[in-house]
């Protein structure tokens, strides 16, 4: 009788020692973890995500952006895309730390923002370029051009002496020999056509197409109203003065070119996954420049 009373008693302490051991087992695992060691666990993952927040024109800035979220995201970065209509506050909301970087103008745009508003905001790479085209209208042709054609073109400085440069290029006319971006139709040395120049706001010359033989027309303003590529008669070279100047580039308030994020984003933005996603997607109207 007191033997199979000791026995109980040891199988009973040999319980306990099990259930002690599972429970200690138990413990050491994430599903198990409950209150602070938990919320621990949670931090630490959070922690290995970087948030990065970039300001851009909703087409084509973000549209590349978005190609490149999950190869980031691969890194532990979470890209965030704000999307701004406009070319003030992308600026300014970089420069009062509310985003990380920005990706919607070129360079002369840039000196002139950073001039004015005395930031200090800086390049830190060049992606992409949106050339001019020359878009049939009326002519379905370069060639077949009616002479006193009319031919829509910016009316904004800078545009309007790249679509001059493009139409010299395609023989329609003579500039001065030492054209640059500031050049005018009153500068036209030779009109052998007699070709009338329409000069109108950029953003409009989609919706004028029709009223027109021949328009020159900005990449961005294209893909806003779908202009089908069929149209294009003529772009800017991509080694043209226009090009190398005007490229859209990334932005950062100085200061945070070498953050590691930042870095990230140039490698996918410089990436040949990146020069593919453009050339698929926009077929010329957007061209890469890396």
């Amino acid at each position: 009788m007191k033997y199979n009373r000791l026995k109980l008693l040891a199988s009973l302490v040999l319980s306990a020692v099990l259930v002690a051991s599972l429970g200690l087992l138990w413990g050491c695992g994430t599903a198990g973890k409950s209150g602070s060691d938990a919320k621990d666990a949670d931090n630490a993952d959070s922690a290995k995500t970087t948030v990065l927040k970039v300001g851009a024109s909703p087409a084509p800035h973000a549209e590349i952006l978005d190609s490149i979220k999950a190869t980031l995201a691969e890194e532990g970065i979470e890209l965030q895309i704000i999307e701004y209509s406009d070319y003030v506050l992308p600026n300014t909301a970089l420069q009062d730390g509310d985003i990380d970087a920005n990706y919607f103008q070129h360079k002369p745009y840039l000196d002139d923002f950073n001039a004015e508003h005395k930031s200090a905001l800086v390049s830190v790479a060049a992606i992409h370029f949106e050339p001019l085209a020359v878009y049939a209208g009326k002519s379905s042709a370069i060639s077949a051009l009616p002479d006193g054609a009319k031919i829509a073109v910016p009316n904004d400085t800078t545009n309007e002496a790249r679509a001059l440069l493009l139409l010299q290029d395609q023989g329609l006319i003579t500039l001065p020999a030492d054209a640059g971006l500031t050049v005018t139709p009153r500068d036209i040395v030779d009109n052998p056509k007699n070709l009338e120049f329409l000069e109108v706001e950029a953003a409009a010359l989609p919706r004028g197409l029709e009223e027109v033989d021949l328009a020159v027309i900005n990449g961005n303003f294209a893909l806003a109203a779908d202009l089908p590529t069929s149209l294009i008669l003529a772009t800017e070279d991509p080694d043209s003065l226009a090009a190398t100047t005007y490229a859209n580039c990334l932005v950062v308030k100085e200061g945070n070119e070498a953050a590691p994020a930042i870095k990230a984003l140039i490698k996918a933005l410089t990436s040949q996954q990146t020069r593919d996603f453009i050339n698929e997607r926009y077929q010329g109207v957007v061209v890469p420049v890396f």
